[in-house]
C-alpha cells in the first residue's frame, strides 16, 4: 500500500469527532484514532519496560544515560546508569528511529517542521534545563508518574501544562509564528 493511501486509512476522520463540541472538533480535524493508537503503544512500551526492569521509562534519564559513554563526569557514570545503559541507548535510538520511520513512511516525509533551527536549539536547551529542575520529563512524570498517582509527578505535570499554555498564549498575543 502506498504511503498516501495507508496514511489516509490510519488518519481518516472518525465518528467520535462528530460527537465533539464544534470548538473541540477543530483541534482534531482528522479524528482521534491516531492519537489513541499512539497512546496505546506508549502505554504498552512503558509497561513492558517497567515490568521487565522495574525502571520508570523517562526519556530524559534515558538520554542522560547515553552520555555515560562519552563523559567522565560522575553524574553520568552512576552505577544504575552503567548497568543498564546498553538497553537504554537502544530505547533512545528507538525514539529517534521510530520518528524517522513514521515521517518517511506515513508522515509527510523528511523534515516536518517550519520552526527555525535556532528556535529548536533554544527550545531544546530550555527543555533540558527544565527536566533537570523538575527531576524528570513529561514522559517520566506525565506517563509513568501520573499513572502511578505520584503527587510529585502530578504537581510537575500541572506545572508543565500551565507554563506551556501560558507561553503559547503569550507567543500568540505577540504574533510569534514558527
Amino acid at each position: 500500500m502506498r504511503r498516501d493511501a495507508l496514511g489516509a486509512v490510519l488518519l481518516q476522520a472518525d465518528p467520535v469527532v462528530e460527537q465533539f463540541p464544534p470548538w473541540l472538533a477543530t483541534y482534531f480535524p482528522d479524528g482521534v484514532l491516531s492519537y489513541a493508537i499512539g497512546g496505546l503503544f506508549i502505554g504498552l512500551g512503558v509497561a513492558a519496560i517497567y515490568f521487565g526492569t522495574g525502571i520508570i521509562a523517562g526519556a530524559s534519564t534515558f538520554l542522560e544515560t547515553t552520555l555515560s559513554y562519552g563523559s567522565r563526569l560522575s553524574r553520568f557514570n552512576q552505577g544504575t546508569y552503567l548497568a543498564s545503559r546498553d538497553w537504554r541507548v537502544t530505547f533512545t535510538a528507538g525514539i529517534v528511529i521510530g520518528a524517522a520511520v513514521y515521517a518517511l513512511t506515513l508522515g509527510p516525509g523528511g523534515w516536518t517542521t517550519a520552526v527555525q533551527p535556532w528556535r529548536l536549539l533554544a527550545g531544546g536547551v530550555l527543555v533540558g534545563v527544565g527536566t533537570r529542575i523538575g527531576k524528570g520529563c513529561t514522559s517520566g512524570h506525565g506517563v509513568c508518574g501520573v499513572g502511578s498517582v505520584s503527587s510529585t509527578s502530578i504537581t510537575n505535570v500541572v506545572t508543565f501544562m500551565a507554563v506551556a499554555i501560558g507561553t503559547a498564549q503569550v507567543a500568540l498575543a505577540l504574533g510569534v509564528a514558527p
